[in-house]
């Protein structure tokens, strides 16, 4: 598998936010942290962003634990730290501080140079009618595209 073919999604996120700004940050990797997502062996299920001292990290980012390391592996679960410039951490801090504004990871990829990289957005939770709506609209468009695909 080629390095850029490495495209994690969160399909959730999309459905339980409306994104609003997207981002794309680097992400402090140590060890054989970097051989795992290159072998498509991360998950962004259930994680989220956080402020902690002016910096912005990420919870529940689970990278397995790569198979040929040793004594050296890394911890699957630990808190990792997202790199931004500083200009835009300060706008992420000022939109979270709003009322019902978080920032979710959408996307975790490794870019042209090799260097593995996570797309996040702030976004606003969607209350229960608005998913049904989506689904709802997901549905007729299929079924729209079921139909003009026989004719």
């Amino acid at each position: 598998m080629s390095d850029n073919r490495i495209n994690i999604r969160n399909k959730r996120a999309t459905f339980d936010y409306e994104l609003i700004d997207r981002y794309v940050a680097g992400i402090q990797l140590v060890g054989t942290e970097i051989k795992s997502i290159r072998m498509g062996r991360a998950s962004l299920v259930d994680s989220y962003c956080f402020f902690m001292t002016d910096e912005l990290w990420i919870r529940g980012l689970n990278i397995s634990e790569y198979f040929y390391g040793t004594y050296n592996n890394h911890q699957p679960m630990r808190e990792r730290k997202l790199l931004l410039q500083r200009k835009e951490l300060y706008k992420l801090q000022r939109k979270t501080k709003e009322s019902g504004l978080t920032i979710v990871p959408i996307r975790l990829f490794i870019n042209d140079r090799g260097l593995a990289k996570m797309e996040i957005a702030v976004a606003k939770g969607k209350k229960q009618y608005d998913k049904r709506e989506t689904l709802k609209s997901k549905d007729a468009s299929r079924e729209l595209d079921r139909v003009k695909k026989k004719y």
